[in-house]
């Protein structure tokens, strides 16, 4: 099986979230995913909620990773495999799923990472945490995406 992965080092800055939107956008093209499929739009509104979250919430630089997994398959010539995204950052605050309320501006991200990831969770790395999403390439319709939330200092996070 064919793995390719990739990272980019993130400022706690705001304008740090559109230059890993470009970046990614060009590692997905760089792989196959083209720009106009909806796979690609899916992975770079989770780059762009997760890099969000780790420059707003955390103050902290932040490493993001891209994990291209699979090959093509042999009946159809479709890609497979699985895109997993991870961003690491050095605070040791767990990841808080929120819903929003009416027009506030703030608390969609991860409700956004459990709606469109087929898998999301975060681990602890040493002093800080390493927060992941995973898309499978060909999911079939009608599959439900399920969302991981692991324990943390014995509570388990579940969504609102």
């Amino acid at each position: 099986m064919q793995v390719l992965q990739v990272q980019l080092e993130i400022r706690p800055d705001p304008a740090e979230v559109g230059r890993a939107r470009r970046w990614a956008r060009s590692r997905l093209a760089g792989s196959g995913i083209g720009a106009d499929e909806p796979l690609a739009e899916t992975l770079i509104l989770l780059v762009s909620e997760l890099v969000t979250n780790a420059v707003v919430h955390t103050g902290c630089p932040a490493v993001l990773r891209l994990q291209l997994q699979g090959v093509r398959d042999d009946s159809s010539g479709a890609p497979s495999g699985t895109v997993r995204l991870e961003v690491a950052d050095s605070s040791d605050c767990p990841p808080a799923p929120r819903h929003a309320q009416g027009d506030e501006t703030n608390g969609r991200g991860l409700e956004l990472v459990d709606g469109l990831a087929d898998r999301w969770g975060w681990t602890p790395e040493g002093r800080g945490k390493r927060i992941w999403c995973e898309v499978d390439r060909c999911t079939s319709p009608g599959v439900t995406r399920a969302a991981a939330y692991p324990a943390y200092d014995g509570l388990a996070y579940e969504a609102v």
